[in-house]
């Protein structure tokens, strides 16, 4: 597609948009959220190591208040300088960025949005990096996703039971597979709203009975593709005999992985497919995306319930981990600025490895917002044409709408439903299952 005929991205230089406001607003909150957490740290460090670290650990503090000070007065980015091997990524990222402003500094209220918000994220992680007795020892966000896990234990009991039941009997309960499916995909859908970034780090959990909330949100959903998504999923387990691939590619940690992980066993279990890969991201990331010791983790919590549904689920899953039904993969792509079409030119390998795929689901709003290149597109614009020929393999996205992009509405949809919610594209209540099938 040629760049010149593309909506232009979405920019904080546009005021009243999301964009904006998140730059403005929320970004700044976010980092003052940070700091203060890494300065409540300080006396468990000083405790756990020695003073010298509680230095460093104050070090990190300046170098991400002056981050945050650079958010607010509009100061161009800076190469990222902490010797991880993206940082080269990142640099060539940075010159494009320049020629398409001609030869402009990138910076906070000018640049796509997408690629300062990534930028934040990564400047906060390299000031962790560049602290040679702290680099590797700190994620800033760890206690508030750990929290939103604990807060979210009522709906995660209420899910592995019934999960739980359901299998057990599967072959005796009077449900079709077809309805138990769709309820747990679309429990993993509105498990989306459970996003510590858009709260600006504020509890944002699932403390309701989400099994009884599936039906109530249904009018909430405004593309609904889960036909199709299912039609597909009946024929790759008769293709592949049950021993097909589903790859997920993770959002959030809490209540929303918990979500993931019933309905990857829920697959797994009825016969769809013999393995699952899961993918999360190489380093804390918009405060609540899963990550290697957030997944690992969870599942620890799952063992160490007092709870029957979630302790069989917890060894279940260890026990797949070690068997190979299920895999764990991180890759520094999904914490990269790049939408996604680029993928298969910036890393193909990993285009490589997505394409040995059966069916991919890609979970929750940052991922569609690569997915579709974050850019202002016409609501009724076709999911497919935004993806720009990024098509490894059949996929499904599960995303709650929590920025001012989306596509694939009837004439009419958007207009319709912002007369009843002026908010509608931001707040996580509204929802879309799109699925794009070669």
């Amino acid at each position: 597609m040629d760049g010149n005929s593309l909506p232009s991205p979405l920019s904080a230089k546009y005021k009243g948009t999301f964009g904006y406001y998140t730059v403005r607003d929320r970004l700044p909150v976010i980092l003052t959220k940070v700091v203060d957490t890494l300065c409540r740290m300080n006396s468990k460090i000083a405790d756990q190591y020695d003073e010298e670290h509680a230095e460093s650990l104050k070090n990190i503090c300046g170098r991400i208040s002056q981050l945050k000070y650079e958010v607010q007065t509009n100061k161009p980015v800076t190469p990222i300088q902490d010797g991880w091997a993206d940082a080269i990524v990142w640099d060539k990222y940075y010159k494009k960025q320049k020629t398409l402003i001609d030869g402009a500094e990138p910076c906070w209220f000018v640049s796509p949005w997408l690629y300062m918000e990534c930028y934040m994220y990564r400047k906060i992680m390299e000031s962790i990096h560049l602290s040679k007795l702290l680099g590797d020892k700190i994620d800033p966000f760890r206690d508030q996703k750990e929290q939103a896990f604990m807060t979210s234990q009522a709906a995660t009991i209420a899910v592995s039971m019934d999960l739980m039941e359901k299998l057990t009997k599967l072959d005796e309960i009077a449900e079709p597979l077809k309805y138990i499916f769709v309820h747990y995909l679309k429990i993993a859908l509105w498990g989306n709203k459970c996003d510590l970034s858009i709260s600006g780090g504020d509890e944002n959990t699932q403390t309701s009975c989400p099994l009884a909330q599936v039906d109530i949100l249904e009018p909430y959903i405004l593309v609904d593709n889960t036909s199709q998504v299912w039609d597909t999923l009946v024929a790759i387990k008769k293709a592949k005999s049950g021993h097909g691939q589903l790859d997920i590619v993770l959002d959030n940690a809490g209540f929303e992985l918990v979500t993931d992980l019933c309905l990857a066993e829920l697959l797994l279990s009825s016969g769809f497919v013999s393995k699952v890969v899961f993918h999360a991201k190489a380093m804390p990331w918009f405060v609540s995306d899963v990550t290697l010791h957030d997944f690992h983790w969870t599942l620890q919590m799952f063992c160490a319930s007092n709870n029957m549904g979630m302790s069989h689920f917890g060894n279940l899953w260890q026990s797949r981990l070690k068997d190979g039904s299920w895999s764990l993969r991180v890759h520094e792509f999904w914490t990269l600025p790049h939408s996604f079409h680029e993928m298969e030119e910036t890393v193909p390998k990993l285009y490589a490895e997505l394409e040995l795929s059966d069916f991919i689901f890609f979970k929750g709003d940052l991922n569609y917002r690569k997915l579709t290149s974050d850019r202002s597109w016409d609501f009724t614009t076709s999911f497919q044409k935004t993806l720009q020929g990024f098509t490894p393999a059949p996929l499904c996205t599960l995303r709650t709408l929590k920025c001012d992009t989306v596509v694939g509405l009837n004439p009419g949809q958007a207009e319709k439903v912002e007369k009843e919610d002026s908010d509608w594209m931001i707040t996580g209540s509204y929802a879309v299952i799109q699925a794009y099938i070669p």
